[in-house]
């Protein structure tokens, strides 16, 4: 339950993002959240039109992320959040931290995060099973520190922040006469309460000694001890135990792996690490964060139950128009007022799907039916977004429905609805500075009717002017649009709201006399030329939604 609170939604519109899409994506994850108390973030699958960018700065609102995937990244998955380690920890402390955590992989980072190694139970195992030499203490660079805590010990005289790094770790069995023998200079000494040994191994230049069974040690071998430099360290434990548990106070990083770690970022998507992690036999991968700062573990059982990223659906329901990788996507829901299409989810989800003008429409319903009140600025994005899609209600998607919640949300954010639309279709239609490729996919939608296999591209202005002016220049990149999505047919609707009709361009073998089929349209006499051939007009015609497509299928079917 508490990683369900915890995890992200995103709500989210389709490709080239009308102000409906933008704005009902907005709307409705401030009204999920509301009601739920989880994260719900708005997502963009395209740019903001200058409609849409309007509407967004006239109420002082953010524009959504911009999401260009939602295939399955390893941050949608469950990370193990294995605190990382220091890496002079001993290896017994980090023994007891794997039995703790239930781990056999931890992480040796730095004070800033930065991964420095990994050290396994495998790499604890060999440490005592291939290693037989008695100077490896030394070699490893052993901290005092690390000898006190793992004999629970006292450190007498001497610093625990100094380290042993130079002789052998021996015990001292014999009499004093046989020590001096085999005692060399800074060697650590294990040995009893015999006062003789004791004054032996300092006097043989010792670093350290470690006297066992928690005897005590006399002034005079601390003062002897302390002239010489000698460690002194008491320690409750027996010789033989002593003995076998000083080689794990050895810090992880002599044994820990250091060269050629496999770690993957958190924005990795899981289907391009699957092949390397069944590749190698590790249990556990470190991930690390866009900075490089370790952040846990995975292992391949986390990939096994990876479930894809949560998305909530909004003015579309067609695979060919929502955000890349929805396929893989856990679809939450799907709010939208269009032709049901033919998005597959992995198991039941809440679809409202309503025949109305505009999905903002269907978001303000479910604040009324929530009982939620409609701040504002939200008002005012439902509002635009019901002015856009149905034309300032000269759309026959509009109904009545669709009026009076426009009426409704304009009071709320306290706009007079003409003068508001006149000035958002005029932001719309400001084309100037930009390219024919921004000005075609500002609003761009691909459909299927039986085989063919088509596109809709669309400007609605109330500048009569400008939307001639478009025509020589977006018939040439109609051709090219064509090629690019590998369509049959592509189309291009410069709607005249004032004079609600379309100037319809169009592309594609049978292009025309589709749209002569469909709409009846009968063929001019005389002569024309080709760019004359490729234009059509469609009075009456404003909709691509409820009249172009729907006509085209029929056409088609």
């Amino acid at each position: 339950m508490a990683e369900e609170t915890k995890r992200k939604t995103l709500v989210i519109g389709h490709k080239n993002p009308d102000t409906d899409s933008i704005c009902s994506a907005i709307c409705y994850a401030n009204l999920k959240e509301k009601l739920t108390g989880r994260v719900y973030e708005p997502g963009r699958a395209g740019n903001v039109n200058s409609e849409t960018q309007f509407v967004l700065d006239y109420f002082h609102v953010k524009k959504p992320r911009m999401v260009q995937t939602v295939r399955t990244q390893v941050k949608d998955i469950e990370i193990r959040e294995t605190k990382g380690v220091r890496k002079n920890i001993s290896l017994k402390n980090a023994w007891n931290l794997m039995q703790k955590e239930n781990v056999v992989t931890l992480a040796a980072v730095t004070d800033s995060g930065l991964l420095e190694g990994l050290i396994t139970v495998g790499d604890i195992t060999k440490s005592y099973m291939n290693v037989y030499d008695s100077s490896i203490l030394s070699k490893a660079v052993t901290q005092y520190s690390n000898i006190v805590e793992t004999l629970e010990g006292v450190m007498v005289i001497g610093d625990e922040n100094d380290y042993f790094g130079k002789g052998k770790v021996l015990i001292a069995a014999a009499n004093p006469d046989m020590m001096e023998f085999y005692i060399e200079p800074n060697d650590l000494v294990i040995l009893g309460n015999r006062y003789e040994s004791q004054l032996c191994a300092i006097e043989m230049e010792a670093s350290c000694i470690i006297v066992c069974e928690g005897a005590g040690v006399s002034m005079t071998i601390k003062k002897l001890a302390q002239e010489k430099g000698c460690s002194i360290i008491t320690t409750p434990y027996d010789t033989y135990t002593a003995a076998r548990l000083v080689h794990q106070s050895m810090p992880i990083s002599y044994f820990m792996k250091t060269e050629h770690l496999i770690t993957f970022d958190e924005e990795d998507f899981t289907e391009e690490i699957k092949d390397v992690m069944a590749s190698k036999r590790h249990r556990d991968f470190p991930i690390l964060d866009k900075n490089g700062h370790y952040k846990g573990m995975i292992s391949r059982r986390n990939l096994l139950g990876a479930r894809g990223k949560a998305v909530i659906l909004v003015d579309h329901n067609e695979k060919g128009q929502a955000v890349d990788g929805i396929e893989g996507a856990d679809i939450q829901e799907i709010i939208d007022h269009h032709r049901l299409g033919a998005v597959e989810t992995i198991s039941p989800v809440y679809f409202r799907n309503q025949p109305l003008g505009c999905t903002a429409t269907i978001v303000y319903q479910m604040y009324q039916e929530h009982g939620i009140q409609v701040e504002p600025p939200i008002a005012g994005l439902l509002c635009s977004a019901i002015l856009s899609d149905t034309l300032l209600f000269r759309s026959p998607t509009c109904t009545v429905v669709d009026r009076a919640a426009a009426m409704e949300l304009a009071e709320i954010a306290g706009v007079e609805i003409e003068g508001f639309a006149g000035k958002m279709f005029a932001a719309g239609s400001n084309l100037k500075g930009k390219t024919d490729r921004e000005i075609f996919y500002q609003d761009f939608k691909q459909f299927e009717a039986g085989k063919v296999k088509f596109g809709v591209g669309q400007i609605s202005s109330v500048n009569t002017e400008e939307l001639e002016d478009l025509k020589s220049r977006l018939l040439p990149f109609l051709k090219k649009a064509n090629q690019e999505h590998g369509t049959d047919m592509m189309f291009f609707m410069l709607t005249n709201i004032l004079t609600e009709s379309t100037d319809l361009l169009c592309e594609g073998t049978g292009a025309e006399q589709l749209i002569g089929k469909a709409f009846h349209v009968a063929e001019r006499e005389g002569e024309k030329n080709q760019a004359e051939s490729q234009v059509i007009c469609l009075p009456g015609v404003v909709s691509r939604k409820k009249q172009l497509v729907p006509g085209i299928m029929i056409a088609e079917g």
